[in-house]
């Protein structure tokens, strides 16, 4: 018998330590559930934008797509904000122009049609370049609101060609 207590002891107590760390871990869980991440990233390839100069960009692809605060629908120029909160927008659209000579072009988000101009995203103007292409890249946090509506704009007076664009979306907050 008094072997046995000294093994069930330190059995006992670490039975109690693994609970009471159980217990203390389920507790910290509950106080800060984790957030579902909203995520989406879509795609425009070659082909999806036939529209020269000012266009809104659509998006064929839908790379990624996690949570419900943010859709689209592939081959639209749309993206719907489901849920308010403060979202992060980051885009990369690259436009080409087929002839040789001056070459400009721009972005901006548009909210419900209408243009965000502290979105506004100047490219430099390009003189007689052999390639006549570039990519614009920004990155913005916006506060949005449900049934927004989210579109990536190019701007250029000139024959541009949008043939690729990336916009990656999270919501970052409440």
């Amino acid at each position: 018998m008094c072997c046995e207590n000294n093994i069930l002891k330190p059995l006992i107590s670490s039975l109690i330590i693994i609970l009471l760390i159980i217990l203390i871990v389920v507790s910290i869980n509950n106080q800060n559930p984790d957030k579902t991440d909203n995520i989406l990233v879509a795609i425009a390839r070659n082909g999806d934008n036939t529209t020269l100069g000012t266009t809104t960009i659509k998006f064929s692809q839908n790379q990624i797509v996690e949570g419900t605060a943010i859709s689209h629908e592939p081959g639209s120029d749309e993206i719907r904000i489901n849920e308010n909160g403060i979202y992060q927008i980051s885009y990369q659209l690259f436009g080409v122009q087929d002839t040789s000579g001056t070459f400009n072009f721009n972005a901006v988000l548009l909210v419900n049609n209408q243009p965000l101009n502290d979105t506004f995203n100047e490219s430099p103007v390009i003189r007689n370049s052999p390639e006549n292409r570039m990519t614009l890249t920004s990155t913005v946090i916006l506060r949005l609101q449900a049934g927004d509506v989210l579109k990536l704009n190019g701007v250029s007076i000139e024959d541009i060609r949008y043939d690729n664009a990336r916009i990656d979306i999270e919501k970052i907050g409440d």
